[in-house]
């Protein structure tokens, strides 16, 4: 039954090789942090994890996580309407709402769960999502599960978005759903111009802050914070996996009514298995950290100034902005996949891990090599990956 299957698939993979597009896999042997081993027995310093507060392997989350396991036991072996809640669970709801600044918080099994369970419970078929072109997959997919009409803006205008808003006056409820931060250009949704579109035309504002919970804001509350809007937006979702610890879970938070709504009826949160205690427990103690000190966020916000006025120095054409993404811009070469790919082979050598982004991952001639800072990065570690940058750029005439 399989071999025609097989064959075209593998026509298909060689298609992919072959284009320069083929995505291997680098084997790390040691835990996530600024320095780490590959396979091969190469010490690297890792420049492309999500890790931008260094949480990954922090020693009180490391703590957390075995208390927790002795005293909660691995799993839950279940859902969470069924038996799977734990009073960590609560908890830990608790903890992230009063984070953020909203009424309730649903925990998830992943990020990507949670905007797959945002749309299809609250919209109907009489109701419309508007949103940016370039939002993440999980968005995408999410709304694909649900009924509501979709209407795409460009990305980050607000003039295109507003004529969507004109365009949907007759729909039950509007939500306008966009990334908070932008995960392949480092750049910011524009949160306070459009919570001032959805007051004008009574709409509701989503945004997923995967690329900022934890950091962005002077306190690290996320893009609502850092666009001075918290209290104004009605639902945010977001991941556990990212700056928060590394590790895996998501998250909706937003109005009660919206939360004890996705109780009831958000399919993945009713289907999945609970998130597991020893997690739980680690993350308690991160939004512990996190509202204690604002020193890890302020670390990495020096780190990231510090890299982006080096790298423009340096002559590398970089997307401006403020965020510890910081994609490497390569589209006007040719063969840009292949450079991408080239280069980050090349600076791994040089001891940096990098990873170069290219189609069907960003638009075709958009391909980059997408530098992620994180707190636990020294300065020196900043400049030694400036200076391996600078060697590769000169070989391949980049700069």
């Amino acid at each position: 039954m399989y071999g025609k299957v097989k064959g075209d698939l593998q026509r298909e993979l060689q298609s992919i090789r072959d284009a320069g597009l083929f995505k291997g896999e680098r084997i790390i042997i040691t835990p996530q942090s600024p320095e780490i081993e590959v396979k091969g027995g190469k010490k690297v310093l890792n420049f492309c994890a999500n890790n931008y507060l260094g949480l990954s392997s922090h020693p009180k989350v490391i703590e957390a996580c075995h208390k927790t396991l002795d005293k909660w036991g691995f799993g839950m072996s279940s859902v969470r309407f069924i038996c799977g809640t734990q009073e960590i669970h609560k908890v830990l709801e608790e903890k992230v709402s009063k984070f953020l600044g909203t009424d309730d918080t649903i925990l998830f099994a992943a990020a990507f769960d949670a905007n797959g369970g945002t749309f299809e419970a609250l919209l109907d078929k009489d109701c419309a999502v508007i949103t940016d072109q370039l939002n993440h997959a999980s968005i995408i997919d999410g709304i694909r599960l649900c009924k509501a009409q979709r209407f795409i803006y460009q990305h980050a205008d607000m003039s295109d978005l507003e004529a969507r808003l004109k365009e949907t006056q007759t729909a039950k409820y509007r939500m306008i759903a966009t990334d908070g931060a932008f995960s392949m250009d480092g750049d910011i949704a524009k949160l306070d111009e459009i919570c001032d579109l959805a007051d004008k035309y009574d709409a509701l504002v989503m945004f997923d802050d995967a690329h900022a919970t934890g950091f962005l804001g002077k306190t690290g509350r996320g893009t609502h914070e850092y666009r001075g809007v918290m209290g104004r937006v009605d639902i945010i979702t977001s991941t556990l996996g990212k700056a928060l610890g590394g590790a895996s879970g998501g998250f909706i938070s937003g109005h009660k009514e919206i939360i004890d709504l996705y109780r009831q009826r958000s399919r993945p949160y009713l289907f999945s298995n609970t998130l597991p205690p020893a997690l739980v427990g680690a993350y308690i103690a991160v939004f512990d950290l996190l509202s204690e000190t604002t020193e890890l966020r302020d670390k990495l916000e020096a780190n990231t100034m510090r890299f982006r006025q080096k790298m423009t120095d340096a002559g590398f054409n970089i997307k401006q902005g403020i965020h510890p993404i910081v994609p490497i811009m390569l589209g006007k070469f040719e063969n840009d996949a292949k450079l991408s790919q080239n280069m980050a082979t090349d600076l791994l050598d040089e001891g940096i891990y990098v990873v170069g982004f290219y189609y069907p991952v960003v638009p075709k001639g958009a391909a980059r090599i997408r530098v992620q800072l994180s707190a636990a990065h020294s300065f020196d570690n900043v400049d030694r990956a400036v200076e391996a940058f600078t060697k590769i750029g000169k070989k391949y005439s980049v700069i």
